[in-house]
C-alpha cells in the first residue's frame, strides 16, 4: 500500500544534531542547533520560570481544553509585550491574537489563513532564511519567492537591492521579515532602515509577516519590538508570529503566538474568528500549561522584572562570546576582517565558511556547524570558544 512513498531525507539541522549525538569524541562542539546554552553548556532553567512553575504547582486543579484561540491572560500578555499595554491598537481592540504551538505553529496558522483569504498572494522570503520557512508556506499551498538580503562580501545587508525587489512585487504579496536576530545570518535592519522600508511596504500594498522568535537577544526586549510597533504606527495591517522557546527557555512547552494587526476592531473580530476556525481544523486548541506558564511570568510584576534581567544576561553572554571569537580569529588571521561577528545580532552568525570548510571543521576538529556556514553563537562558552576560533582559523587558512 505504501510502496510509492519516498524516504524523508531528514531536516538538515535536526539530522546534523543527531550526528553530533552519535559522535564519540569527548571534545566535540555543537554550534548547529538553535538552542541557547549557558556557559556550562546546559539549557538554562530560568529563575523566573521556576517561580512561575511553583505558583502553578500550588494551584493544581482541573485541566480543561483551552479555547481555540488560547488562554485569555496569555493573549493579553503577548499584546502588552509586543506593543505595550497602552498602545492604541491594543486598547482599541484592532489586534487579533491567538496562542499557537510555538511560533512555528503561528507561521502555519498564518500560512493557512493567507492561502484561504488571499488566494492569489505569493510569499517572498529573504535570501537566505530559516530553512523551515519555505517548507511551512509551500506546505500551505503558497508560492515562495525570495528577495536579496545577505551580502557575503561584507557580511552585512543588501538593503537597497532588497527594497528595489520589494518595489517590483505585485500588491498583496506577503513579505516575510525577521523582526530581529535574523536566522540564519544574524544581520538585522537598523531602525533607520525599518523606517525606510515601511513606506515601501505601504506604497506597494504589501502584506508584512514578521517572525519574532528571539525577542530580547538582539538589542533588548523593548528595542527588538521596534519593527512591530513601527509598522503598526504607520497604519499597516500585518502578521507577527512570536515565540517564548528561547527567551524563556521553554522549548518543549511549544509556546508561541500569532497576532494580526487590523484596521479596526470589527475586522479584527472577523480575523480572530477565522484564525480560530483554522486552529480548529488543525490542532484544535493549544497547550494549557504553556499558556499558563508564560502568562504567569509576564503577568506577575516581580517575575516580569526578573525575567527581563535574565534575558539581558543571556544577551550579554552571547555578545561576550562574539567578542572572544572575533578577537582570537583576528589575532590568528590578522589579514582578514572579522568585524561582522560584532555587528551581527542574536544567536546566529554567518561565518563565511564554505560547505567544504564546514565539513572539514566537523570531520577534523569535531566542531559542528550547518553546511551553509551558520553558527549558533549561543553554543560557545568559556571552555570551547578559543578552540572553536583556532579550528575556524585553521580551516580558513587552508
Amino acid at each position: 500500500m505504501f510502496a510509492h512513498i519516498t524516504p524523508y531525507p531528514g531536516d538538515p539541522i535536526l539530522s546534523l544534531n543527531e550526528d553530533f549525538q552519535k559522535d564519540p569524541r569527548t571534545d566535540k562542539i555543537n554550534l548547529s542547533i538553535g538552542i541557547y546554552f549557558d556557559d556550562a553548556g546546559r539549557i538554562p532553567v530560568m529563575g523566573s520560570v521556576q517561580r512561575a512553575e511553583a505558583i502553578l504547582a500550588a494551584q493544581v486543579g482541573p485541566k480543561p481544553y483551552l479555547p481555540m484561540e488560547g488562554l485569555p491572560a496569555f493573549r493579553s500578555a503577548v499584546q502588552a509585550l509586543l506593543w505595550g499595554e497602552s498602545h492604541t491598537a491594543v486598547t482599541g481592540g484592532s489586534i487579533a491574537t491567538i496562542q499557537s504551538v510555538g511560533s512555528s505553529g503561528g507561521l502555519k496558522v498564518g500560512a493557512d489563513f493567507i492561502h484561504t483569504w488571499f488566494p492569489g498572494s505569493a510569499i517572498c522570503v529573504s535570501e537566505p532564511t530559516w530553512d523551515n520557512h519555505k517548507a511551512v508556506f509551500e506546505g500551505a499551498g503558497l508560492s515562495v519567492q525570495t528577495y536579496p538580503y545577505y551580502d557575503p562580501a561584507t557580511g552585512g545587508l543588501r538593503f537597497e537591492a532588497m527594497c528595489e525587489t520589494l518595489r517590483a512585487l505585485p500588491g498583496r504579496t506577503v513579505v516575510l521579515l525577521h523582526a530581529c536576530c535574523h536566522n540564519p545570518t544574524g544581520v538585522d535592519l537598523t531602525t533607520a532602515q525599518w523606517d525606510a522600508l515601511v513606506p515601501v511596504l505601504k506604497e506597494r500594498g504589501l502584506i508584512a509577516f514578521l517572525d519574532l522568535a528571539y525577542q530580547g537577544f538582539g538589542d533588548g526586549i523593548e528595542a527588538d519590538a521596534y519593527a512591530v510597533r513601527a509598522l503598526t504606527d504607520a497604519g499597516l495591517s500585518f502578521f507577527v508570529a512570536n515565540s517564548f522557546s528561547k527567551n524563556m527557555s521553554v522549548y518543549g512547552e511549544r509556546c508561541g503566538a500569532l497576532s494580526v494587526v487590523c484596521p479596526d476592531a470589527a475586522q479584527a473580530a472577523c480575523v480572530l474568528g477565522q484564525l480560530k476556525f483554522t486552529v480548529r481544523r488543525n490542532y484544535s486548541n493549544p497547550p494549557l500549561h504553556a499558556g499558563q506558564l508564560v502568562a504567569t511570568v509576564l503577568g506577575t510584576p516581580e517575575l516580569r522584572t526578573q525575567w527581563a534581567a535574565e534575558v539581558d544576561a543571556m544577551r550579554a553572554r552571547i555578545l561576550a562570546m562574539r567578542q572572544r571569537l572575533h578577537d582570537v580569529l583576528q589575532a590568528k588571521l590578522p589579514g582578514r576582517d572579522f568585524g561582522y561577528f560584532l555587528t551581527q545580532r542574536g544567536m546566529f552568525s554567518y561565518t563565511g565558511l564554505t560547505p567544504a570548510q564546514v565539513d572539514r571543521l566537523r570531520e577534523e576538529f569535531g566542531v559542528y556547524l550547518v553546511r551553509s556556514g551558520r553558527m549558533c553563537v549561543a553554543g560557545l562558552n568559556e571552555r570551547n570558544v578559543e578552540r572553536t576560533a583556532a579550528a575556524m582559523a585553521a580551516v580558513l587558512a587552508g
